[in-house]
């Protein structure tokens, strides 16, 4: 172990899917920086996010809380601000610890223990205030089907804010550089990097788009809307509209989702250029993962929101030179809980008091005798946005080789990803799976309760209106918004 304190680099993008990753087995893309990390240290082969959209499962990284113990399931809802996160721990350890780019916090509390905050994000800090103008690329970063019709070569004002977040964090490393050379950096650093690529639009840059165009591949477990048995998945592609996808739509979306992996991957070995360039890279934890992924014609489904692997896991790589030996891949079954247990755990700073997390760190720091461990995974989806009227109250465990998803109101799915790694084989009505099955469910509903979440979100959705009244109205200060403008929209 190094006798400093280590830096803290946590780079952290925004759907993107493992399956699209170099060093995840993916043969077209080309991600050599995030490669290079993975090499160098171990990767994770079953990594979830604590839900598959964005606000609830950013809140649970922040808080290393499941979503229904912040109250926090939709892109509404705000996290209470006495819940202690990831950075008031960083702070409490004495480290400053310093966010560049996106967040995705609502509320007034837009700094959630940061000590200081560069680029900011391109969504209001408020309910109700003035969302951006895309311009040409308006509802393509939602899930409709004009994201899929919008598609190809172009660009998206995503990828203007991710360059300018990648030159903050330059910048803030050129300058713990300076203070290094100077004798002056006598505090280790913590720098979270918030990327919005590879997020849709599915729109990218002519020359990354054309890396990818002429070899892009359909989907290799595709479904028709006729074939789609499960209530909740025919109501989804029927609200998307994406009944009846193209083969020339899925394609344009494929390759430009590719290149913004590519890109992303690009901005990402600057930061690390940056690293090494400053001689800071030999005592520095670097983390890197995603809040959820994208389904990309999997299924018949794009964006996110539902549990099949390619939505619900995540990428996760922990690098640390000197402490975690190179060259691992870890099949033990994690949480984004874990991930935030692990950046604390990596730098001495105290464990959240309120959080199941686990650090990772005992897995793969080369110890003789690791520790048992418990191979399970909760995530889940409870929205009255995109959801059917009733709403829609979801959770899904993995435990093992087994997964279960399960839906309030509506049958479960069950699958044997040892057996069927792609999920084609619901087993919920196997009469030899209902043990597993009877197990399982009541996993998903210890400390877990539908009907109490459907009240309180009853509660939250009633406040709803007069906070988006009050920011309409007093236009309150976006004190960390970055200025997405329409004219960085376009499509070739």
């Amino acid at each position: 172990m190094p006798t400093t304190r280590p830096n803290l680099l946590y780079i952290h993008t925004d759907q993107h899917s493992p399956h699209v990753t170099g060093c995840y087995g993916d043969p077209l893309v080309e991600t050599p920086n995030l490669d290079r990390l993975a090499a160098g240290g171990a990767l994770f082969e079953n990594a979830y996010c604590s839900s598959p959209i964005c606000v609830p499962s950013r809140m649970s990284m922040l808080s290393g809380r499941h979503p229904y113990q912040n109250d926090c399931w939709t892109n509404e809802h705000i996290l209470d601000s006495a819940i202690p996160t990831i950075a008031h721990s960083m702070g409490a350890a004495g480290y400053r610890p310093a966010l560049a780019g996106r967040m995705h916090s609502l509320g007034p509390d837009q700094l959630r223990g940061y000590a200081e905050r560069f680029v900011g994000d391109h969504s209001p800090n408020h309910l109700g205030s003035k969302g951006p103008n895309r311009g040409i690329l308006e509802r393509t970063a939602g899930p409709h089907q004009i994201s899929l019709e919008l598609s190809g070569p172009g660009q998206s004002g995503y990828q203007v804010h991710d360059e300018d977040v990648t030159a903050a964090a330059v910048d803030f490393l050129n300058r713990q550089g300076v203070q290094k050379r100077a004798g002056l950096m006598d505090t280790p650093f913590s720098l979270t990097v918030g990327l919005m690529l590879p997020h849709p639009p599915y729109v990218a840059r002519r020359e990354d788009y054309e890396r990818y165009a002429e070899k892009m591949t359909l989907p290799h477990k595709p479904k028709t809307f006729a074939d789609e048995r499960h209530p909740f998945l025919r109501w989804w592609r029927q609200y998307t509209e994406n009944e009846n996808m193209t083969d020339a739509e899925i394609l344009r979306s494929r390759s430009a989702y590719w290149a913004l992996v590519y890109r992303t991957d690009q901005m990402i070995g600057q930061i690390l250029a940056a690293l090494e360039a400053n001689d800071l890279a030999d005592n520095t934890l670097i983390v890197y993962t995603s809040d959820h992924g994208d389904m990309q014609g999997e299924h018949g489904l794009f964006w996110k929101h539902v549990f099949y692997e390619e939505s619900v896991r995540v990428p996760l790589i922990v690098n640390w030179p000197g402490v975690i030996p190179a060259g691992q891949r870890s099949e033990r079954v994690v949480s984004a809980l874990d991930v935030a247990a692990t950046l604390l755990d990596g730098i001495g700073a105290p464990a959240l008091p309120n959080s199941p997390g686990r650090s990772l760190l005992p897995l793969i720091d080369g110890r003789e005798n690791p520790p048992a461990w418990d191979d399970v995974a909760f995530s889940e989806y409870c929205t009255d946005q995109f959801g059917p009227p009733e709403g829609a109250y979801q959770r899904m465990i993995r435990r093992d080789e087994w997964k279960l998803v399960y839906y309030h109101w509506q049958p479960p799915q069950l699958f044997n990803l040892s057996e069927d790694p792609d999920e084609l084989v619901n087993r919920a009505d196997d009469p030899g799976c209902q043990a597993v099955l009877a197990d399982l469910t009541g996993a998903v509903l210890d400390g877990w309760d539908p009907d109490r979440i459907v009240a309180r979100m009853a509660q939250k959705k009633a406040d709803v209106p007069i906070l988006r009244d009050w920011s309409r109205h007093t236009q309150p200060e976006q004190r960390y918004l970055w200025d997405l403008r329409s004219e960085m929209n376009w499509l070739d």
